[in-house]
């Protein structure tokens, strides 16, 4: 990875050679994704540099990922692993470019431009102190993505209305480490003016006060012109994590897709989707692509890939707003559908094909659930797999589902064809609650009220993101029945954790709650080793089960907390849930899909008070 370096060419002149990107470092696949994709800033020794946008990668060997459900859901008609060449190589592979600008000397404190240091070549160092330098601490970015550096010459020149620059001076950067606050970093001008400290920079209307207007710069982006941006710009630490919050989607790997025709086809699809029939079986007949699939035909080809491409072309189909709001929901909820109905029915490991998803019931009856639990269905899912695509991300707030298409900045300068993704593998335990308990519980009147309370505030959330009263909000998922769902797989993933000997940062939920789905699915899907051992199957046999319900029961029935946890009206951030907290439900971050929001301990337990019945405890 390495910052992209321009090649000089004039008329009449001879070309300059060709300069080869600085190699910066290594990092893994997934945390392209995850942690340092595009518009990341990421650290590289005593240098700062901001990922690029995927238009600059160099993805001639990237592998292809085949996820065609969650292609649909983003308009795209595939996805691509982030590149990652041979070290020996003269390939770039992910591309970065030098962020922030400003930079300081800790010995002569000059703060300014990068390459008004004069460093040696690779290097970070003041050629005058021969000091090695330090990125500013402080950036400005808004609402929309945007990002720039801050604008210290008007910090210190305040209500100067000329340029920076204009008084001729330097600017110097002071941080004594006296105190930790923003009072202890003083900026200051050669030029005489007074010192003037960071304090109050980050207050969300210092920079506008002072006059001082978002440029609606996106320098991850080459070449992307400055936009016209209405947004107040806000200062934010270099390493905040409110930089940069990724925007990801993920589907699981199921049946038909995962498996028989669509699985030979998926790895040669780009190639076919421009071909004709006979081109595409001309091609199945020379590369003996069936020749180990005696039990597939060339017309089988040809009809997969027709069906892939009709899929497309409705996929990528122009919509205004409101029907991009309605099609998201709608197909988030056919991607869950889909997956609910897999996980309902037995799929057993077939030894003449190479499956993706094997899932089967336990050996034992699940009576004995059914009757003290209300589990009517547990299913051991033995093989999964999990594609995760970043699609774009945000800044200043982390993303909504209500979030305006502005509020996600773009990755690339048009509009991208394929999403950076990877895929992992795992393992996992479906639990499926009986539909007849569970109508009976989710419409008791005190559960009904604790549930509204959350849906109430949700909403109010979901409103104020999404910017204007005409835009349209998708509905709060906050109903008794999610809250269920939901605190049941955090008390089943800590529990595992303590039991199973699994870091809860391992286990991941995905939650099926609608009119006609009541199911919860606790997996395992890393890159590593802890997600393929079968331990998790293992936690879902009948008698085992039993026993973690048991004992997860009992822990969440009493929390460090209480009374203040469970007698709470509302709890946590922006109020969105009712008994939860840090001592008895909330989970690592990677491990919940909701970010540890819309949880309710009374729902599993009741309450001491017996006003609200607990689902385990009718």
């Amino acid at each position: 990875m390495g910052p992209v370096q321009p090649r000089a060419r004039r008329r009449g002149l001879p070309s300059a050679p060709a300069r080869t990107a600085r190699k910066l470092g290594e990092i893994r696949r997934a945390q392209l994704i995850t942690t340092y994709g595009v518009g990341a800033m990421i650290a590289v020794e005593n240098e700062s540099f901001l990922v690029r946008g995927i238009d600059s990668w160099d993805i001639s060997e990237a592998p292809f990922i085949s996820e065609p459900r969650l292609a649909w859901q983003l308009g795209v008609s595939g996805f691509r692993m982030p590149p990652a060449p041979d070290p020996d190589s003269a390939r770039d592979g992910v591309r970065a470019v030098r962020f922030p600008e400003m930079y300081s000397c800790p010995h002569c404190h000059q703060l300014q431009p990068f390459r008004k240091f004069n460093s040696p070549a690779g290097r970070a160092e003041c050629s005058t102190c021969q000091e090695n330098l330090v990125p500013s601490r402080f950036v400005v970015a808004c609402t929309d993505g945007h990002l720039e550096d801050f604008p210290y010459w008007k910090w210190v020149h305040r209500g100067n209305r000329t340029g920076p620059g204009a008084c001729g001076g330097r600017l110097t950067f002071h941080a004594d480490g006296s105190t930790a606050s923003l009072r202890a970093v003083l900026i200051g001008c050669s030029c005489g003016v007074e010192k003037v400290s960071m304090e109050g920079s980050f207050r969300r209307n210092a920079l506008r006060d002072l006059g001082i207007r978002c440029s609606g710069r996106s320098p991850w982006l080459k070449d992307a012109p400055a936009e016209g941006c209405q947004e107040s710009p806000r200062t934010l630490q270099r390493g905040s994590s409110s930089v940069w919050f990724p925007v990801m989607h993920s589907a699981l790997s199921i049946p038909p897709w995962s498996q028989g025709i669509a699985k030979l086809v998926a790895p040669f699809y780009e190639g076919f989707k421009e071909e004709d029939p006979a081109s595409i079986k001309s091609f199945v007949r020379i590369g003996k692509l069936l020749h180990h699939h005696p039990r597939y035909t060339a017309d089988d080809v040809v009809a997969e890939v027709e069906r892939r491409r009709a899929a497309e072309t409705a996929a990528a189909e122009q919509v205004d707003d409101t029907e991009v709001v309605k099609r998201a929901g709608d197909y988030r909820r056919k991607l869950y559908e889909g997956e609910y109905q897999s996980l309902s029915k037995p799929h057993p490991e077939d030894p003449e094909e190479e499956q993706e998803f094997v899932c089967e019931p336990p050996t034992t009856p699940v009576d004995a659930l059914r009757s003290s639990y209300g589990l009517t269905q547990v299913m051991l899912v033995k093989r999964l797999r999990e594609v995760r695509a970043l699609q774009s991300f945000r800044r200043v707030e982390e993303p909504s589902p209500a979030d305006h298409s502005k509020r996600h900045a773009a990755i690339a300068l048009v509009k991208p064809s394929w999403l950076p993704a990877f895929e992992v593998s795992g393992e996992g335990v479906f639990l499926r609650l009986d539909p007849q308990r569970l109508r009976v519980w989710e419409e008791q009147p005190e559960q009904v009220a604790r549930a509204a309370r959350v849906r109430e505030n949700h909403e109010k959330l979901l409103s104020t993101r999404a910017g204007a009263p005409d835009k349209p909000v998708p509905p709060s998922p906050a109903t008794p029945r999610f809250l269920l769902l939901h605190a049941l797989a955090h008390v089943l993933i800590n529990e595992w954790s303590l039991d199973g000997g699994y870091p809860a940062a391992s286990l991941r939920e995905r939650l099926y709650s609608d009119e006609d789905m009541a199911g919860v699915l606790i997996y395992t899907a890393t890159s590593d080793s802890a997600g393929s051992l079968g331990g998790v199957v293992a936690q879902g046999e009948p008698d085992r089960l039993a026993r973690t319900l048991r004992a997860a029961l009992h822990r969440a029935s009493w929390c460090s907390n209480d009374p203040l946890c469970m007698e709470s009206e509302t709890s946590g951030a922006d109020s969105l849930n009712v008994a939860a907290c840090h001592a008895c439900m909330l989970l690592p971050e990677t491990s919940c899909e909701n970010n540890n929001i819309l949880l309710d301990r009374a729902a599993l337990v009741g309450t001491p008070d017996g006003r609200a019945h607990g689902f385990f405890t009718l």
